[in-house]
């Protein structure tokens, strides 16, 4: 029904019922001329007023308008603002992605903006630590929103990231949870509902997790360093870790400087010459002799070609390697029956 709302002739409608000056100070106030919202403190420059005697000559224009006969004219004009703003988001929308919804010319979102604001259906909840700027016309669905998006944020884990289909399914559940009407627990309402939370967000590659994790809020090479070698799903050389980042980033990262940052991460594990993994992988830290002591102490004494088997698992090197460190006598005994255990 938007489609046929002209928003600036209504606009310029309900404006014509004010006096010239609170007329020209809700115009400044919300950007209805050039595109640019004035604040109360420049507009009491300009009239050489106090800003707070702005703010009251704008209380006045919009409580003068909503009591005009021109803004019962435009009813149904206010009515199918309700109508697409339930349809987009039942009771609750995202400012910005609900005023791009409505119109395409950027141009036109302070008048689609002005209109919200006069709109005795509309009520405006400003942004906070967890919410973007959003518009109410359900405050139960608003408030079971809010829970929801609340028990999801607080459900991931610092490392947590998942495909947006896997978020949603999520989503969805914590809605039921929260009592959200079934009409609404579907995927198009939580994907948009989605837009309001702080708290959940995805990252370059498309993964959803907590913005408060570097591997959704990644800041440097070690952070997409651990994003990149994530989605590889394998060890890999750190020069393929560098191009890697600026392939996917378009970040500039030096091998040197990449390679450095990974020995100096916990979250990585050297398994080979040049080679990393994530060590949520399972990866053992240390270098061979480290791993077979690891492997010994956990298993007790062990043939040579089980050693061989156990630490190819954790270790890209060649069976030769370990062999050689098996021969260290300060760290390893070899049994009258071929096994060896840690000394």
């Amino acid at each position: 029904m938007t489609s046929i709302i002209k928003f600036k002739p209504v606009a310029k409608r309900l404006l014509a019922v004010l006096p010239d000056r609170v007329r020209n100070v809700v115009v400044l106030r919300f950007g209805l001329e050039d595109g640019s919202r004035q604040t109360l403190e420049s507009i009491g420059k300009r009239y050489g007023v106090t800003r707070e005697r702005i703010r009251q000559i704008e209380d006045f224009g919009l409580k003068s308008i909503r009591k005009s006969d021109a803004y019962t004219n435009e009813s149904d004009t206010f009515l199918a603002l309700e109508q697409s703003m339930r349809e987009y988001g039942g009771g609750i929308v995202p400012e910005k992605e609900f005023l791009s919804s409505l119109h395409k010319d950027d141009d036109m979102y302070n008048h689609i903006y002005f209109l919200l604001m006069l709109g005795e259906p509309f009520t405006k909840e400003r942004e906070n630590d967890q919410f973007t700027h959003r518009w109410v016309v359900d405050a139960d669905i608003a408030g079971s929103v809010h829970l929801a998006l609340q028990s999801l944020a607080k459900s991931f884990g610092s490392n947590d990231l998942m495909t947006e289909d896997e978020l949603v399914e999520r989503f969805v559940a914590e809605l039921g949870k929260h009592s959200v009407p079934v009409s609404y627990r579907e995927p198009v309402y939580a994907r948009r509902w989605l837009d309001l939370s702080k708290e959940v967000g995805m990252n370059p590659l498309g993964e959803w997790g907590s913005t408060f994790s570097p591997n959704v809020n990644a800041r440097g090479i070690r952070d997409f360093a651990y994003l990149v070698i994530r989605r590889h799903g394998s060890p890999m050389h750190f020069t393929e870790v560098a191009g890697a980042i600026e392939k996917s980033f378009n970040k500039k990262a030096h091998v040197a400087t990449c390679h450095n940052e990974l020995i100096k991460d916990t979250r990585f594990v050297l398994v080979g010459r040049g080679l990393y993994a994530l060590k949520e992988w399972g990866y053992a830290e240390g270098i061979v002799r480290d791993v077979i002591c690891d492997i010994l102490e956990k298993h007790g004494p062990l043939s040579r070609d089980a050693i061989v088997e156990y630490v190819m698992k954790e270790r890209y090197v060649k069976p030769n390697t370990i062999l050689v460190n098996l021969q260290n006598g300060t760290h390893f005994r070899k049994n009258s029956d071929g096994t060896y255990q840690v000394k």
